[in-house]
């Protein structure tokens, strides 16, 4: 036993990282209590386990005394001294107690504790790896679903995707290949649990990072995601090199960029603006595809008065005021939309502290993809 089991050891502490000192500690002070639990001993002991003579043997404990109380923990100075006349009070008297078939039960104690260590070290290991990747994103399969979650393999490891975390209106099938973005990684007592997200905003951060070399590479930058999951999101983008256009970087040739993130997310609309810290030109582009006529600016209160095309209004709130949620929510600035109409008839625009933002003269092919994408919010 004790060769298999030298080899055992040296085995896993090549391969999986495990002392083999800290496992011989751990199987002595298993093979402790395995002694008390099957030959009813209370007493003090130790063991002894030395693979490289193939002993394993146990040893009694007893305190050194003048007066007996328990005599299992407790050996008398006199009864010591004959045993070795060297003993003094408060020593410790060791005497062997192995059992004739102690070697059974050692082994099989031996085999549970590595067994137990290795399941241990391997859980330790996995969480380590993933701890070290919350905030990423990951490929997996789906192994299965139930009522609340939906479990995705990432190897040696099932992530669980809350319902919470799912897009409404996708459907997940087993052996399906789909990108999760990891948000917690925690230790239980049946290992690690990975928590997985297909609704964070920093899904489509990492998506763009590995579609757009300019923004992996840190050329462009994103500044801002706001995000309904399933339905359509926005982004706002910053080139720290003037001669990079960071919307058309994102979106890419004919859109090529934008529409494979696109078809990831099944179809979820996204709205890719420039980022500028003036927050009239940063709000009338947070509006797109709408175009707007004048932004006039509360700093106090961080709100924005926006004034846009009598035939734009529909458009620039979006459906159900979507479009302009989204934009308050990437910019941080409260947005009120008018119509230039109404603006006029309030005498709010065209006004002495007005901004005119001009309408583009010549509209991109992504402009025009843009439009025809929102055309439905105006209904």
């Amino acid at each position: 036993m004790s060769s298999d089991l030298l080899d055992a050891l040296n085995a896993l502490e090549e391969q999986k990282g495990i002392s083999r000192d800290v496992l011989i500690e751990a199987i002595e002070a298993a093979l402790v209590t395995a002694y008390k639990r099957n030959f009813n001993q209370a007493q003090n002991v130790r063991v002894d386990l030395n693979l490289d003579k193939g002993s394993i043997r146990v040893f009694s404990r007893k305190d050194v005394v003048e007066e007996v109380e328990d005599d299992r923990l407790q050996i008398s100075l006199e009864d010591a001294k004959v045993i070795n006349p060297a003993y003094q009070l408060e020593d410790i008297v060791e005497q062997e107690v192995t059992p004739r078939n102690f070697g059974r039960i050692a082994a099989q104690t031996a085999k549970q504790v590595v067994t137990q260590r290795v399941r241990e070290a391997e859980r330790g290991l996995i969480y380590e790896q993933y701890v070290d990747r919350e905030d990423d994103i990951v490929t997996g399969v789906v192994e299965r679903l139930d009522a609340r979650n939906i479990y995705v393999g990432l190897g040696k490891v099932e992530a669980a995707l809350p319902v919470n975390e799912q897009i409404q209106g996708e459907s997940y099938h087993p052996h399906d290949r789909i990108k999760v973005y990891i948000t917690k990684v925690e230790r239980t007592t049946r290992g690690p649990q990975v928590i997985v997200s297909r609704t964070h905003p920093g899904l489509l951060r990492r998506l763009f990072e590995m579609e757009v070399p300019e923004i992996y590479e840190g050329i462009v930058e994103i500044k801002s995601i706001a995000r309904e999951a399933g339905d359509r999101s926005k982004i706002s983008v910053f080139a720290h090199n003037e001669e990079v256009d960071p919307v058309g970087s994102c979106v890419g040739a004919k859109g090529a960029r934008v529409q494979t993130i696109v078809n990831e997310l099944n179809g979820e609309k996204i709205d890719i603006v420039e980022w500028s810290e003036d927050p009239v030109v940063f709000v009338a582009n947070a509006l797109s595809p709408s175009k707007v006529l004048d932004v006039q600016v509360n700093e106090e209160e961080k709100s924005t008065t926006v004034v846009v095309p009598d035939y734009q209004l529909s458009l620039a709130i979006g459906k159900r005021g979507q479009n302009a949620r989204l934009a308050a929510k990437l910019t941080g600035w409260k947005i009120d939309i008018k119509s230039e109409t109404d603006a006029r008839e309030l005498g709010i625009y065209p006004s002495a502290t007005s901004t005119f933002i001009p309408a583009h003269d010549e509209e991109s092919d992504f402009d025009d993809v843009a439009v025809d994408l929102y055309q439905d919010d105006e209904e």
